[in-house]
């Protein structure tokens, strides 16, 4: 076994190969139990991956159990209706990912015998997998001998091999897929690329300092060695988020709640909401809002702010609780509101004014 000075001057490449061996031995011995892990199938490995890209693991859990109870197979997912598709990913967010799997089912219900193809190449060609998913699935459920690089895996390689590259451009996250791809542990595929994420998820973690004295990676990292693992990986920031300002109505008729579709297309589409007016408007700007319905209130009042944040927008939300004098007005569904919890789904963004409803009687 080489000692750490003979390790100093080691190319990329045969640095990558001594972690792959480290790396494969702790894995074995800590690898979590995850319900996607205790049947790999193709399916459900592919299930778990889409779920996982920027959700936490414990937050997938029963949204996992759940999906695969009701789309236990791609015929199911492919024949899916999307206002229950999109309830059973409510909460998840990023919804297009939810319709690229039922696209992606419906294509593979056409091409491939309504099963996922063992290919990498045609698993890339896949309606919402790229390369990671696409490595991801065809090394865990396939064997294939490629790499699935995330964020989790850009932060360890970096750290690994002290890289000041931008881990946020797509050139350095190309460089190292070609790295892992030359040193892939034959046979050894998905053990490899589960425990680079397992790494990045518990020892060399995002948030707050990595546990270095925990890692059994540490003789051959040099970040670790050259004291940079707190500046490393190197990311350029993101620019700040826009922020709106959006006024949110319960407009409410005995027990039932006025909702409406979002359009087809941009943020949230296809999913449904609350009626909402940009700005954060007074009482006096919502009767004038009713009126131009040819609607009234008996009541208006407040439902507090709430904030909600997407990728590149903030809504800085106030809400009003609004009980008509008559019915829904007809622009909007007229919902139970029962049928907020089963059918119709609602984002995440609206969910202090779901709960203050659910509050309400």
């Amino acid at each position: 076994m080489c000692n750490l000075t003979s390790k100093e001057n080691l190319s990329p490449e045969e640095r990558l190969r001594l972690m792959s061996s480290l790396l494969l031995r702790w894995y074995q011995d800590h690898a979590r139990i995850l319900p996607w892990r205790e049947n790999p199938s193709p399916y459900r490995v592919w299930i778990s991956e889409i779920m996982l890209q920027q959700t936490r693991i414990e937050a997938v859990k029963p949204y996992f159990s759940r999906f695969l109870e009701a789309f236990p197979d791609v015929p199911s997912l492919a024949a899916a209706h999307e206002d229950r598709l999109l309830k059973l990913w409510e909460g998840l967010g990023y919804y297009n990912r939810a319709r690229n799997l039922k696209k992606a089912a419906q294509v593979m219900t056409e091409l491939y015998d309504s099963q996922l193809p063992s290919s990498y190449e045609d698993l890339l060609k896949l309606p919402g997998i790229g390369t990671y998913t696409a490595g991801a699935v065809a090394s865990i459920a396939f064997g294939i001998p490629v790499p699935a690089v995330d964020g989790n895996v850009l932060r360890v390689i970096s750290r690994v091999l002290a890289s000041r590259e931008d881990v946020g451009k797509p050139c350095v996250k190309k460089r190292i897929e070609t790295l892992l791809r030359e040193i892939m542990p034959c046979g050894e595929a998905g053990a490899f690329n589960q425990g680079l994420m397992e790494m990045g998820e518990i020892v060399c973690v995002p948030n707050g300092p990595p546990k270095c004295s925990q890692c059994p990676l540490a003789s051959v990292c040099l970040a670790w060695q050259q004291n940079l693992q707190d500046s490393i990986p190197v990311k350029t920031p993101k620019k700040p988020r826009r922020a709106e300002e959006r006024t949110i109505l319960l407009l409410l008729s005995g027990d039932r709640v006025a909702l409406e579709k979002r359009p087809d297309t941009g943020l949230l589409a296809s999913l449904y909401q609350f009626p909402n007016l940009d700005g954060h408007l007074k009482e006096r700007d919502i009767q004038d809002f009713l009126e131009s319905l040819g609607s009234d209130a008996d009541e208006i009042e407040p439902a507090g702010e709430a904030r909600h944040v997407f990728s590149h927008v903030e809504w800085h939300m106030t809400g009003y609780i609004v009980r008509l004098t008559g019915k829904i007005p007809s622009p909007y569904l007229s919902v139970e509101r029962e049928e907020l919890r089963g059918k119709y789904p609602v984002p995440n963004a609206f969910l202090t004014y779901i709960k203050l409803l659910n509050g309400q009687s």
